[in-house]
């Protein structure tokens, strides 16, 4: 059913009229064995404050009988049941049937291709409940759930709270879950299937892992660090919040074809590609580290207080963000979790706050379809700097006793941004109000330089739009004449264009934004511009060699180096990093700059230098598999993939990206790649099939790759960004050219695919080769009449692909 989207002018006007007592709602998934529908029945018990006044409740499932206080309701009408002449207590009892598909909205049903059993699994985010069962679909009517689910008898069910009842019907079985606290409408969860289950107590909570049995093997590989990971969180997060996880039971679920991950409350859904089919690179388990403790701070940012409105998604998300890294160097074998973060993360944040999506961390947002475009690079990563940049400027110790306050007081309940203001400013005793404005109502990002005058050093710095914000940042001085020592390191609060600092001089090099306390980009003087891209290797550690990376790469962004500059700082980087977390993002950002950023005349020599890197780096046992990985996307001849064949042994990972590099270079590949899937016990082993079609230049290829991936959407969403990227292969323009007016074509078609799905397919089409800047300017104008979610993701790629152009000259 087309649904309206919920204004902000109707949920405060909503939210002053009604208080929901509760949600007792059974749900009938018996059918999804063989059959799509699934059959609900929500009963709602809520009070209006002004008797016989008259609202709506939010339905868009097909609604077979609705009753308030026992009266018969009308039909709805957009996806809203009209409720008029409200008692001052009221129950309002609501049946409907859903579809339950790979497409559907709300709720979602998946097949294994191994066995074919059935999954399915609700995704709520951020306001899809409404097409599962009638409820008040906004944030601060929160209230408990009960769930009562019928299912097959061979299924396990998990939701949020304790031990369900759980009754033999034959044929199916019937699960009772307790209710829940008060909970948003976005953030309730049923993940039902035949799931694979282990278990292990920590801090003191019940945890719980599941997955498809088809994958068990890869669960019980990780099982050890998952657990570890959750109960060094669940501690840390207590400890500073000053409040443990109020459940016994904390359940983590790995479902097929999830997009991403969602933070309900005690059961977290993950998409199960998490669970890598092959080994997991320290990298990889670095960022699940995080991502891992960012769906755990979630608890409390987000469940037990949520914000009122989405224009405050960034105290869920930013926070979140944010407690993840303070959670990983503080307590978990991550310790390099921030270096990490500003070696991915942050730099897509500098891209986009520089480019025409930025926007203010807290920005108004009139309706939930604008909510949706905010899930970004501004909202993320961003706002997790920006508030490390405020735990810096009040201290770590104020800041924790603040959010000890701040959950004290508002547990369970909706939370603006002025709350936390307010917290933080009476731990600290500071006014926080210039720093709220410039730091959370201020887009784009400060530039920061370093002077030196007869009287000094002076840090100058400017605002996107005039003065600087406030902040502190420090700078440090470096000297030697092979690897760089620091000599000093200073401390300063900006305040205004020019700050003064006491540092030593004569030093080789001077590093604006050493440690990475704030968020500015940073540029090197004139006169040491040059020696600065070969400087970032002889930096002693590696968050000053990030910093100096971050530099390079933002200069090469915007217009101000080469491709073949940022390869060589990098290259040279690699030679000397130790920290096995950044060397794989520090090699795929190599990658990226000499075969998207490079002109076509230097891309060969630059793919030779990073493939010597990779070879190089893969005689170290740390760095083996990343450096491989790396190695298979730049090898340039048949015999370098001879070799990665060799190097790769037993690891199918590997065999598979080299038939992908071998199908590049134009090699017939149908044999191999029969004879690989043959071998591979992974379910999902297809996907790496089609990926090395993707990768193929042949029309008839192409033309297939786009049919599964575009046309019958039979891709899972998390291997949609890997399928693409091949599928826009450097070197094969004349065959991908038709495929740009296909992308265009795609566009209105994802104005109902909901914001996670539509922003993948968006980002991860976008013709990277065989497009000019009329074509582009095409797809900017075909996504202006799209959801909000749809034009912004279309912009900011267009964008970047604007600024390779450029850089390819």
């Amino acid at each position: 059913m087309d649904s309206p989207r919920l204004i902000q002018a109707e949920a405060q006007q909503r939210a002053s009229l009604l208080t929901v007592e509760r949600y007792d709602v059974a749900v009938d998934l018996s059918d999804l064995l063989t059959g799509h529908q699934v059959r609900s029945e929500s009963a709602i018990t809520f009070t209006c404050h002004r008797p016989g006044a008259e609202t709506f409740v939010d339905c868009a499932a097909e609604v077979r009988s609705a009753t308030l206080n026992g009266a018969p309701l009308p039909a709805p009408i957009g996806g809203r049941i009209a409720l008029t002449d409200l008692a001052e207590r009221n129950i309002l009892t609501v049946a409907t049937v859903s579809e339950c598909s790979t497409t559907a909205q709300g709720f979602h049903r998946a097949v294994d291709p191994a066995d074919g059993t059935v999954y399915a699994y609700t995704d709520f985010a951020p306001d899809n409940a409404r097409y599962a069962w009638a409820c008040f679909d906004q944030p601060d009517l929160k209230a408990p759930h009960a769930f009562t689910v019928t299912a097959p008898a061979s299924w396990l069910v998990l939701s949020h709270s304790g031990d369900p009842k759980v009754e033999d019907l034959g044929s199916t079985r019937r699960w009772t879950f307790p209710a829940t606290p008060p909970l948003s409408t976005y953030n309730t969860v049923l993940n039902a299937g035949p799931y694979y289950e282990l278990r292990r107590p920590g801090a003191g909570h019940d945890l719980g892992l599941f997955a498809r049995p088809s994958l068990a093997r890869f669960l019980d590989r990780d099982a050890d660090e998952l657990f570890t990971l959750t109960t060094q969180g669940l501690e840390f997060f207590a400890g500073k919040f000053g409040m443990p996880f109020p459940q016994h039971k904390y359940d983590q679920v790995f479902t097929p074809e999830y997009p991403g991950a969602m933070e309900n409350f005690g059961c977290i859904t993950w998409m199960d590609w998490f669970l890598r089919r092959t080994t997991p690179t320290r990298a990889e388990w670095d960022i699940f580290s995080r991502y891992l403790l960012h769906e755990l701070a979630h608890m409390w940012f987000g469940n037990i207080v949520t914000m009122r409105w989405w224009d405050d998604l960034w105290l869920n998300e930013a926070f979140a963000e944010f407690a993840s890294n303070w959670a990983a160097v503080s307590v978990t074998s991550y310790t390099d979790a921030w270096t990490t973060h500003l070696a991915g993360e942050k730099l897509k944040a500098y891209f986009v706050d520089q480019g025409p999506t930025t926007h203010p961390i807290r920005q108004p947002v009139p309706d939930v379809a604008a909510a949706e475009a905010t899930f970004d690079a501004i909202t993320y990563p961003k706002g997790a700097s920006v508030l490390q940049q405020l735990m810096t400027y009040v201290g770590e110790a104020t800041f924790a006793a603040a959010l000890t306050t701040y959950f004290a007081e508002h547990a369970w309940g909706n939370t603006t941004l002025q709350d936390l203001i307010d917290a933080v400013a009476k731990a600290s005793g500071r006014d926080l109000g210039e720093w709220r404005t410039g730091w959370l109502e201020t887009a784009g990002t400060d530039r920061l330089t370093l002077e030196h005058d007869q009287d000094g050093f002076v840090v100058v710095a400017k605002g996107p739009n005039g003065p600087p914000r406030p902040q502190v940042l420090a700078v440090g001085a470096y000297a030697g004449s092979g690897r760089l020592e620091r000599t000093a390191l200073v401390e300063v609060e900006v305040a205004g264009d020019r700050t003064r600092l006491d540092l030593p001089a004569g030093a080789d090099l001077y590093l604006v934004n050493d440690e990475d306390l704030t968020f500015a980009s940073t540029r090197p003087d004139a006169a040491t511009r040059d020696s600065s891209f070969a400087n970032a290797a002889r930096l002693p550690t590696a968050i000053s060699r990030a910093v100096a990376v971050a530099t390079a790469w933002d200069m090469v962004i915007n217009g101000e180096a080469t491709a073949a500059e940022v390869v060589r700082c990098l290259t040279g980087v690699l030679e000397v990093e130790t920290s096995a977390s950044v060397v794989e993002p520090y090699l795929n950002l190599a990658v990226e700059a000499a075969v998207l950023w490079s002109p076509e005349s230097e891309r060969d020599e630059l793919m030779r230098s990073v493939a010597a890197a990779g070879r190089r780096l893969a005689g170290i046992d740390a760095y083996r598999k990343a450096a491989l990985r790396t190695f298979a996307r730049t090898a340039s001849d048949l015999d370098q993939v001879a070799w990665l064949q060799e190097a790769g042994g037993d690891d199918l990972d590997l065999q598979w990206r080299a038939l992908v590099r071998k199908a590049q270079l134009g090699s017939p590949t149908t044999a191999d790649v029969q004879a690989l899937l043959d071998r591979d016990p992974d379910p999902d082993a297809w996907i790496s099939k089609l990926q090395v079609r993707a990768a193929t230049p042949d029309a008839a290829e192409k033309k297939a790759v786009w049919q599964s991936l575009v046309t019958e959407r039979a891709v899972p969403i998390a291997s949609v960004p890997a399928v693409g990227a091949l599928f826009w292969s450097a070197g094969q323009d004349d065959l991908l050219t038709p495929y740009t007016q296909a992308y265009i074509d795609l566009l209105p078609t994802l104005l109902n695919s909901g914001g996670a799905v539509a922003t993948t397919f968006v980002r991860s089409l976008f013709p990277l080769f065989g497009i000019d800047l009329p074509t582009i300017e095409h797809a900017e104008a075909a996504a202006a009449g799209t959801a909000p979610v749809v034009r912004t993701s279309v912009l900011d790629r267009a964008d970047r692909v604007k600024r390779m152009l450029r850089s390819r000259g």
